[in-house]
């Protein structure tokens, strides 16, 4: 692992965003409320908050850390269609949470899919990237758009 503790603690926030593509019907499934397994945003939100709790548990060499906030939005998109993820991590401390809030989009994409499998096994996870990181040494970053 690196060596962090030089490191000032500050206040660092990011976001990743994922999404999951689907056909219309299988995106039905979600906006009415017929999948099999039960509410899929509901669960793939908790889901991504879990995963991104677990990080270190996942990701060898990152630090664990005292997350202070995880927050996903989950969005159904007809123009994609399916589903696209947000989620946001917060922390203080001496180290970023990218690969938190990384985690936490992709987490929550993979349920998703696990979710709805079994009605459309062609459903496409794409364009997991961090789109915003604030704190620390290395300052801001905002993904172009």
């Amino acid at each position: 692992m690196v060596d962090v503790s030089q490191k000032s603690h500050t206040a660092r926030v990011a976001v990743a965003e994922s999404a999951v593509r689907m056909l219309p019907e299988t995106l039905a499934l979600i906006t009415e409320g017929r999948a099999k397994k039960g509410d899929v945003l509901g669960v793939a939100r908790l889901a991504g908050i879990m995963g991104a709790k677990r990080c270190a548990d996942l990701i060898p060499l990152c630090h664990p850390l005292p997350i202070t906030k995880v927050a996903l939005d989950l969005t159904p998109d007809d123009s994609l269609p399916g589903v696209r993820i947000r989620a946001e991590v917060r922390t203080t401390g001496q180290t970023g949470v990218e690969m938190e809030a990384l985690t936490a989009a992709s987490v929550a994409a993979l349920t998703v899919y696990d979710m709805l499998k079994a009605a459309e096994k062609s459903m496409t996870i794409l364009d997991t990237r961090v789109v915003l990181k604030d704190g620390g040494k290395s300052g801001r970053y905002e993904a172009a758009t």
